[in-house]
């Protein structure tokens, strides 16, 4: 459907929706008080999608944001909303949105949140996403909210981990988050010194090679050996049980897990997505609807929530073999 006219907006509310990610707290409080400072009301809604559906909304004033900016997860708390992708959910959402006098909705999420926006658009309702995902696999943008905070905590763990696998001479299975993609591995495998990284967009699934890897640098004397694994791939236990018995190298797995997920935001993710909050709410007081921000060679852009659905993004080639050399 073509994009809505622009209209006068009084409102806006401000939903997390999906896996939190750090920095979540920083968009908000940016929304909030740029949207204040344009002469908005505004309006939080709680527990994403499924918290719009449950009317769980609250007013919001420059206060209501005071000292979060440093808090990882998000103030407003969020949920997956299996209602929410029926069209009957979303007309219901809208109406909601009418009823609570809502001209507008800023939507911090990936992918998945940005679909939701998009249909809500098409209710007359107007709508501008935010990247907030750890995973870095939104299109049509360099930087998601959370990610360098996520880099961040896996690296050090990784860190640990690689002390004590150089201790007792073992081999490290270390799974990584990012869903389908591979930028966590990538990064913390080059920034971390693996022997191998296991990208989903790239893995072969041939152990034998790794193995074979791990035989060649033992007989050079290498007396540990890490491996990134991306949660893509997965099966990280049963992968480390297959290793020692084909090396005879003792092999443990560690999942990260949701650690990942939280902490307080690094300087970068408390910056840009302040930034990026403050567009937000800028594009709605412009009437703007169906978009979304992003980061592109150092600038922030926005685009046309269908124009960015419809992008596909992969593990740059130059990064992998630079990976893979490293």
């Amino acid at each position: 459907m073509p994009e809505n006219k622009e209209k006068v907006v009084k409102t806006i509310g401000v939903l997390t929706s999906g896996g939190d990610s750090p920095g979540m707290n920083a968009a908000i409080r940016a929304v909030v008080r740029k949207a204040i400072a344009n002469g908005l009301n505004v309006k939080g809604i709680k527990k994403g999608y499924q918290g719009l559906l449950n009317e769980e909304i609250i007013d919001m004033n420059r206060r209501s944001v005071s000292e979060i900016i440093g808090l990882g997860g998000t103030i407003l708390g969020t949920a997956r909303c299996a209602e929410f992708r029926t069209e009957e959910g979303i007309k219901k959402g809208a109406e909601i949105c009418r009823k609570h006098k809502i001209d507008g909705i800023v939507v911090i999420g990936g992918d998945g949140s940005y679909r939701g926006a998009q249909k809500l658009s098409h209710e007359g309702i107007n709508t501008i996403g935010l990247p907030g995902t750890i995973d870095l696999d939104i299109a049509c943008t360099d930087y998601t909210i959370g990610f360098d905070t996520a880099i961040n905590t896996a690296m050090e763990a990784i860190d640990k981990v690689r002390d004590t696998s150089s201790s007792h001479e073992r081999c490290s299975i270390i799974e990584v988050m990012g869903r389908g993609a591979g930028y966590i591995a990538l990064w913390c495998g080059v920034a971390n010194g693996a022997e191998d990284i296991l990208f989903p967009e790239k893995y072969d699934y041939n152990e034998q090679n790794i193995i074979n890897h791990i035989i060649e640098n033992r007989k050079q004397g290498k007396k540990h050996h890490i491996i990134i694994n991306a949660e893509g791939i997965g099966h990280s236990t049963s992968m480390a049980r297959r290793i020692e018995a084909a090396t005879g190298m003792e092999t443990r797995a560690t999942i990260l897990g949701y650690m990942q997920r939280g902490g307080s935001p690094t300087c970068k993710d408390r910056y840009y997505a302040s930034i990026m909050g403050a567009i937000a709410a800028d594009l709605l007081t412009e009437g703007k609807t169906n978009r979304v921000v992003a980061q592109q060679n150092g600038k922030f852009v926005d685009f046309d929530i269908d124009e960015a659905l419809a992008m596909e993004k992969s593990i740059p080639e130059y990064e992998y073999e630079v990976s893979k050399i490293l």
